[in-house]
């Protein structure tokens, strides 16, 4: 069976990366105990499934410690296993709680003091979610969607879906250093050290995909010796993620708007690995 765990921060976006699961054809379960994990898994076997799309959250958060040994298991038993874990920064949760006037899932569990009179703060129950969760994070894909609408985030859930079946899915992602790194970075790279096409009033309204800029770019040695120090060094190590069976990597280039040369950076990176691996790019900051 392929399994895909969505797990994560709530408020993140675990519901409409669960919504992109069932609208792709995956039987979906949500708010699952992971201790009943493995005896769904079977039940859906006898029943002829064979994809599976599980949300888990920090409610239940007494068998969330077996959760990386109910992955263990699963994988050995042969199935396809992938995690999801979806967060965003504190400051764009609370927003999104506010504006949808919803209450966090922790709000209703007393204080460790047992006062009834005395409920968490919603940035309270934040702090201790992601405490609650740091211990299975890093078991698959990080996924920060701070800055992220809707819409872009199933944009981001259907591109990992199509890359579901490589042994490991290489990830180039342009930012913006102003609006914060982000959250789901294994590598942060700052290129902000290139000449900027910004102050060309041509190149201006441009981003690193167009021509014009491109061209500006490659006429800067700087640009592509740059390129060639990050290419070499994703290629030296990546082979070290792969021995340790990692799905996902993800390589994050920053400039100060991500418009120009994060951009340009992250489309170089991922023509040049498209021949050897399996490549996502995604542009936070773009459209």
């Amino acid at each position: 069976m392929h399994i895909i765990l969505i797990t994560g921060i709530s408020g993140s976006g675990k519901s409409v990366a669960l919504k992109v699961l069932e609208d792709t054809g995956y039987y979906c379960v949500d708010n699952l105990p992971p201790a009943l994990l493995p005896s769904l898994v079977q039940t859906l076997l006898q029943e002829g499934t064979s994809r599976l799309g599980v949300a888990v959250d920090a409610r239940s958060a007494e068998s969330l410690v077996n959760l990386p040994h109910n992955v263990a298991l699963l994988r050995d038993q042969g199935h396809d296993v992938k995690v999801m874990f979806l967060t965003a920064t504190t400051h764009s949760l609370v927003a999104r709680f506010s504006e949808t006037r919803r209450s966090h899932p922790l709000s209703h569990e007393l204080r460790p003091d047992q006062n009834p009179a005395s409920r968490r703060t919603l940035i309270e129950c934040i702090s201790e979610e992601r405490e609650r969760l740091s211990a299975i994070e890093q078991l698959g894909h990080v996924i920060d969607t701070s800055d992220l609408r809707a819409n872009k985030l199933r944009e981001w859930i259907k591109d990992i879906l199509a890359s579901e079946r490589a042994p490991l899915t290489l990830f180039f992602e342009s930012f913006a250093f102003k609006l914060g790194v982000p959250l789901d970075a294994d590598f942060v790279f700052d290129v902000r050290a290139l000449p900027n096409p910004y102050y060309d009033l041509a190149l201006r309204p441009l981003d690193g995909r167009d021509a014009p800029v491109i061209a500006f770019l490659d006429a800067q040695p700087a640009a592509l010796e740059l390129f060639a120090d990050i290419r070499n060094f994703v290629e030296k190590w990546l082979p070290s993620f792969k021995a340790d069976n990692r799905s996902y990597l993800t390589v994050a280039l920053g400039c100060t708007g991500g418009q120009h040369r994060s951009v340009y950076m992250a489309e170089h990176l991922a023509q040049y690995f498209a021949d050897q691996e399996r490549v996502v790019l995604r542009h936070r900051e773009r459209n």
